[in-house]
């Protein structure tokens, strides 16, 4: 930054940088991935905010593809993993490899080193292997031989889910799932998107090459690290820390659930809602963006009671009972 950090006293300077580079990055995405305007807030959001994502979808609502054209426009490093059962941790972290010149182990880094990796279906590999993600996810670093290798600044996990293909696959330990900020959901697009996707088709543009003609690079890798800098800049009050932590703790006392949100929910749910406030020019964050990131910081975390299953109760209905009953700051 050329301006000195005195221009800078209410997070307004902060929020308007944010709000120009987060715009063009949307506006670019949006020539690509149809009808999913709210998807791609959330997932700059948490890119912005330094969190791991995942995107739970039916197939063929470009969550692969989404991710694709992401680290294309903001020239990451990118490697995608394909997700199967008898995939092993060492596939996804790397392993100690013998040279024979040198007559020493060497470590070759696996998929896992790079700026954007897409864990493709992740629950179809077994628990052993998911596991592997969790010091990289949480430390960005990676332990093998006694030897921490330190992974990207930028590093981030973008995890697809099928919500409908239960069969060979594994549920998500509960502490792994706690380690990805946001949890959000693809639906189909609108009748209107999905027309003007047909149209671009129509146009002669291959499936797998559409992204590639339309994206050009709208933002690097140093852009992305200021922003994250930045957001230190956007004002959350002591009021709205309060409204965050009764949010909390409300999941965790609520009759309906077993097990609620944990401390590092909280830490979240504040650094998503700064983000939500910043990409919309906000100085500071407000009620309306703790409540607009809420459903997918906190519906994976959430674990109800067998009896709130049964009355066909999910998480995305204790989030709303939540945010009805916990009073607004003014």
């Amino acid at each position: 930054m050329t301006e000195p950090e005195a221009t800078l006293p209410n997070g307004e300077a902060a929020a308007t940088r944010i709000q120009g580079i987060a715009r063009n990055i949307h506006q670019q995405l949006e020539t690509v991935i149809f009808g999913q305007s709210q998807v791609i807030d959330l997932l700059l959001i948490s890119l912005l905010s330094e969190g791991h994502v995942l995107l739970e979808g039916l197939p063929g609502t470009a969550k692969t593809t989404l991710v694709k054209c992401l680290g294309q426009l903001l020239q990451l490093n990118f490697n995608r993993i394909q997700l199967t059962p008898d995939m092993l941790p060492a596939e996804i972290t790397g392993t100690s490899v013998y040279d024979l010149n040198t007559r020493s182990f060497s470590f070759k880094q696996g998929p896992i080193f790079t700026d954007l990796l897409l864990a493709d279906e992740i629950n179809r590999t077994p628990p052993k292997t998911q596991s592997a993600l969790l010091e990289a996810m949480e430390e960005h670093q990676v332990t093998a031989d006694g030897q921490k290798n330190k992974l990207s600044p930028l590093f981030t996990v973008i995890a697809t889910l099928n919500p409908i293909e239960m069969e060979g696959t594994f549920p998500l330990p509960e502490a792994q799932l706690d380690r990805f900020m946001m949890k959000i959901n693809i639906s189909y697009p609108t009748e209107g998107a999905e027309k003007q996707m047909l149209s671009e088709f129509a146009k002669g543009a291959g499936n797998r090459y559409l992204y590639q003609r339309h994206l050009s690079p709208v933002a690097s890798r140093e852009d992305i690290l200021e922003c994250r800098n930045l957001l230190g800049e956007i004002t959350v009050e002591e009021s709205i820390l309060d409204y965050i932590l009764k949010i909390i703790q409300d999941t965790r006392q609520n009759p309906n659930v077993e097990l609620g949100c944990s401390p590092r929910s909280a830490l979240s749910l504040m650094a998503a809602s700064r983000a939500h406030a910043a990409i919309r020019g906000q100085g500071f964050v407000n009620p309306d963006n703790v409540k607009a990131v809420a459903p997918s910081v906190i519906r994976h975390r959430l674990i109800l009671t067998a009896e709130a299953e049964l009355d066909e109760l999910t998480p995305d209905h204790i989030v709303q009972q939540t945010l009805s009953k916990i009073p607004v700051p003014r």
